[in-house]
């Protein structure tokens, strides 16, 4: 770092500034931008409304949407009228035909006896401790703009990602790693990172992507070691840069300063403790086997340790290579997706549970839709053994913190096309989500552009059927 002071024309000090922020940058630097520091840890919104039953989060986002009639949503129907013109038949984006029956057999699980497809036949050992939501349903049959409705409650504008609406509510409880993280082996576009995004509120309460497909710790979080300095080193020079940068701010009073002069603190704290939190190799092997040796299982997993160590939010992407858009062929496309995802699910519930941490941790499983009960057809006419996109009805699960688990709440139709009995908008999610955090969705709110903003728009209602 020393080497970037020198006089003349040749750096001045925004570049300075700019290039000395750039160590642990794939690590959270930037999510402290715009804001001080002290937000992130305290939260901006005067803490709880009431007292929470969860205070973490870990979302299961199965990119690409996932079909309901395939693995929480058993439709009989679809196998009475198989090959034939279903009675119910919504305009779809692309054009279907017959009814499509699952190829997965369902069965009843556990006390409740709520029915789970075989691809998912581990996580529906724990179905008495979760929550099905069959009644869900979108806006539009589009990706992106779903995309954005379920992770910011606005398929139209970029808005605050509920993650980010999380940390502004409670703020972090680690000041050395970032409340809010999102991963996805194998990277992910960078246009969808409006759906970690802080949006209007402050940039402290962003997410911070990491992708988790590295063993290394060196390769997983870039920067995490300085290859020319040691500690006692590297110290005294952000000391010294510290000093000039704080002469800097006191002639020009620009709180963003501030940001970026505590963002250096946060990196330097976070080489110590972000290296161990995502290294696990000191877990024991029987627990690393209990995930899986893959990278969704060793993200679950990093995800565990992250939410023991305080971070408030994990979201976990899963389908950035392979989405679950299975358009055509979906018996072996979703039967390799969910044999990826089923395994790590099951582990970190009981996981949770057997470190006391399950009861005040709310996990999230679902997509940004469903899928169709009819199958798609080619350009020929002739069946793709897919599904097309389905937004008028599909389902999310939740459990854990303050969750009643065993229940269903909601129907589809007979054919499962379109949410029938008690339909659940993403508001209604966020608003159960964020009754379960301690906050009423109405007074979470952040004034900006002259008006008072929530995750919930004008909309939402808290789903009391499933809490505890």
């Amino acid at each position: 770092m020393l080497d970037l002071i020198q006089p003349g024309p040749e750096i001045d000090r925004r570049a300075m500034l700019s290039r000395t922020g750039l160590g642990l940058g794939s690590l959270g630097l930037a999510s402290l931008l715009g804001n001080e520091s002290e937000a992130a840890s305290l939260g901006a919104a005067g803490g709880p409304h009431h007292a929470p039953k969860a205070k973490r989060v870990i979302h299961f986002f199965l990119n690409g949407g996932p079909s309901h009639v395939d693995t929480f949503d058993h439709k009989v129907a679809l196998e009475k009228y198989a090959g034939q013109p279903a009675p119910i038949n919504l305009t779809t984006e692309r054009k279907t035909g017959a009814a499509f029956p699952s190829p997965f057999k369902f069965q009843k699980y556990g006390e409740s006896g709520l029915e789970v497809s075989e691809i998912f036949a581990k996580t529906a050992a724990h179905i008495d401790d979760i929550a099905v939501i069959n009644s869900m349903y979108a806006q539009v049959p589009n990706h992106e703009p779903s995309l954005m409705l379920m992770n910011c409650g606005d398929s139209v504008q970029p808005r605050p990602s509920v993650g980010s609406w999380v940390m502004y509510g409670l703020g972090a409880e680690n000041k050395n790693l970032p409340g809010f993280i999102a991963m996805c082996p194998g990277g992910y576009p960078i246009k969808d990172t409006e759906n970690w995004q802080a949006g209007f509120l402050p940039g402290a309460f962003q997410g911070t992507f990491i992708d988790p497909q590295h063993r290394e710790i060196e390769k997983l979080i870039e920067n995490i070691r300085s290859p020319h300095v040691d500690r006692v080193t590297q110290r005294k020079q952000l000391d010294l840069l510290q000093t000039l940068n704080r002469a800097h701010r006191a002639e020009r009073r620009d709180p963003r300063l501030e940001a970026r002069i505590e963002s250096f603190e946060l990196a330097f704290r976070m080489q110590i403790e972000a290296a161990e939190a995502f290294d696990i190799s000191d877990e024991p092997k029987h627990l690393q086997e209990l995930y899986g040796d893959h990278a969704h299982g060793r993200q679950t997993l990093i995800a565990r340790r992250l939410l023991e160590r305080g971070v408030r939010y994990v979201q976990l992407w899963h389908g950035a290579g392979q989405p679950w858009d299975n358009h055509g062929e979906i018996e072996k496309n979703h039967r390799k997706l969910a044999g990826e995802l089923d395994q790590p699910i099951a582990a970190l519930m009981t996981d949770l549970k057997q470190r006391g941490m399950f009861e005040d941790t709310l996990i999230l499983w679902g997509g940004e839709f469903g899928r169709t009960p009819t199958v798609e057809l080619g350009g020929d006419g002739k069946s793709l053994a897919g599904r097309d996109h389905n937004h008028y009805g599909f389902s999310v699960w939740m459990a854990g913190g303050g969750i009643r688990g065993g229940t269903k709440y909601g129907t589809t139709d007979d054919f499962g096309f379109k949410a029938a009995e008690n339909p659940c908008s993403a508001h209604d999610l966020h608003a159960t989500m964020l009754h379960l955090l301690g906050f009423d969705h109405e007074r979470l709110t952040y004034r900006y552009a002259g008006r008072d903003f929530r995750l919930t728009d004008v909309h939402g209602k808290v789903i009391r059927e499933i809490v505890a």
